[in-house]
């Protein structure tokens, strides 16, 4: 396993996994993620690409971060 910068410890990675938990339909660019949580540009790219490699987050066509594997899914209509 990876080792998180100092900059980037594991209680924020947890935290910022637990805000997508709570609201599953969240998906931010890299600009919103950065100010949801008041971090510079280099501790986000790094924690946006941590929970990508850790396959917890997954990045859309257009940039977004979602969970990974609430993309995409469409429920069927109740008929």
């Amino acid at each position: 396993m990876e080792t998180v910068s100092t900059v980037v410890t594991r209680d924020l990675l947890t935290r910022i996994q637990m805000e997508y938990l709570e609201m599953p339909g969240l998906h931010l660019t890299s600009q919103q993620a950065r100010r949801l949580w008041n971090l510079d540009q280099g501790a986000c790219d790094e924690i946006l690409a941590t929970l990508v490699r850790e396959q917890f987050l997954s990045q859309t066509a257009n940039g977004a971060y979602l969970r990974r594997g609430t993309g995409g899914l469409r429920h069927p209509v109740a008929r």
